[in-house]
């Protein structure tokens, strides 16, 4: 199998954060990301949040399983106790994540029961802690902070400065900001990801107080023109449901970020890839629909989409379905083609 591996390792992780793709629940699992990957060689790619307990004591090997043709990837934790969170990056550096991110922006219900995400907008000093005690434990691995702008009646320019602040002093070698307040009281996960105002210019400000470190940002970001746009205030930019959804707009990531000549990504290659990923993985004992439902919006505004994501939809949960639901998903692609020219 022709898989596409990414160039950056450790030492040139500065270079790929400049565009990332974000950590997300249920959505950016290892078929998601290796998808990703046949997309841009050189986006950083983030881990579903991993709670610090399960790293140390849960089925790590199957939590922290990832294709060498990921790299670049960060993985994301979460987590309130500085010693755990050092034991669980300690992990994940000998399993040879590039990037370490400890979450402070999770909004749900179960995290806050945790006493970690967003809750730890109020509580600056431990996160300053936590990092500080992760840097020790992961080595010459990034560690990272993930955080909101602040979090219910919290003044975002007092809350994020504090924060900011404190983190940078423990040695956090970026901070990513979304650039929304949670309201940890009143709404719901989703609603926090659509309903706060988003605030770019605050992130921006940010950025002119802390000129010598690495502040990028996250919200709101729809497509790539979006997220360009945010170089000329930020070191990087990150997008989440966008990728996730049209991921077809990444294969303008390597060009356009990174100034990378030659061919955009052959979508039929990028299928035929995930085709024999599909088979593997129901070889193994898992479902097609479990690799399938991540590419749904490939042909995004393409001639065929709609057959594509309804073959995709119905015939990757029949069982033995393999890859040859998107095998035969491409032949629908590839007959609309014929028929629009």
């Amino acid at each position: 199998m022709d898989l596409v591996v990414g160039k950056e390792g450790k030492s040139q992780i500065s270079v790929s954060r400049r565009f990332a793709i974000a950590p997300m629940m249920d959505w950016t699992d290892r078929h998601c990301r290796l998808f990703h990957r046949q997309l841009t060689r050189h986006a950083l790619l983030y881990t579903e949040m991993v709670v610090a307990d399960a790293v140390i004591h849960g089925a790590r090997e199957r939590l922290l399983r990832f294709d060498p043709a990921e790299h670049p990837l960060a993985v994301q934790l979460g987590g309130s106790d500085p010693e755990k969170l050092a034991e669980a990056a300690r992990i994940c550096a000998g399993h040879g994540f590039d990037e370490i991110n400890l979450n402070v922006g999770c909004p749900s219900d179960r995290v806050q029961s945790g006493t970690f995400g967003a809750c730890l907008m109020r509580s600056p000093d431990l996160v300053a802690r936590c990092v500080a005690a992760m840097k020790r434990a992961a080595g010459p691995v990034p560690v990272t902070v993930k955080c909101r702008i602040g979090v219910d009646e919290q003044e975002p320019r007092d809350a994020l400065w504090a924060l900011a602040g404190q983190v940078v002093e423990a040695g956090a070698d970026a901070l990513w900001v979304h650039a929304r307040k949670a309201w940890l009281d009143g709404l719901s996960p989703k609603e926090n990801r659509d309903v706060p105002p988003l605030d770019y210019p605050l992130v921006h400000a940010l950025k002119r107080d802390f000129p010598n470190h690495f502040i990028g940002i996250n919200g709101g970001l729809a497509n790539l023109n979006q997220a360009i746009e945010q170089f000329a205030a930020v070191d990087g930019t990150m997008i989440g449901r966008a990728a996730y959804q049209t991921p077809g707009i990444l294969v303008e990531v390597d060009p356009r970020v990174y100034r990378l000549d030659g061919p955009e990504p052959d979508l039929d290659r990028v299928v035929s890839v995930m085709a024999e990923h599909t088979d593997r993985h129901v070889a193994e004992g898992g479902r097609a629909s479990h690799v399938t439902r991540h590419m749904v919006g490939l042909f995004h505004g393409r001639p065929g989409a709609r057959q594509w994501r309804r073959h995709l939809s119905e015939k990757a949960v029949l069982p033995g379905a393999n890859g040859d639901v998107l095998r035969q998903g491409l032949s629908l692609i590839e007959d609309a083609g014929a028929l629009a020219a």
